[in-house]
């Protein structure tokens, strides 16, 4: 079976993947989601989604992040 990654707005409610890197070209962005812990082999499960669509919350590592939905196009993931 072959992984496909893809990003983390795509994964949907409810679903859970493993983070394998950052695509932000924008080094203080990058710095701030490592700082989250979004960092190359965390699992990350999608808790919520807001009404129209962003913020969305995950749960990682025992605890919750809200995050922008433009920032989850930054996170390289593969779907589990």
């Amino acid at each position: 079976m072959t992984e496909t990654t893809t990003t983390l707005d795509k994964v949907k409610l409810n679903q859970s993947a493993k983070v394998i890197g950052l695509n932000s070209t924008k080094k203080e962005i990058k710095r701030r989601l490592l700082d989250m812990g979004l960092t190359p082999g965390v699992i990350v499960h999608i808790k919520k989604i807001a009404p129209l669509g962003d913020p969305v919350d995950i749960s990682i590592r025992d605890y919750n992040l809200c995050i922008r939905k433009e920032d989850l196009k930054q996170i390289e993931v593969i779907i589990l």
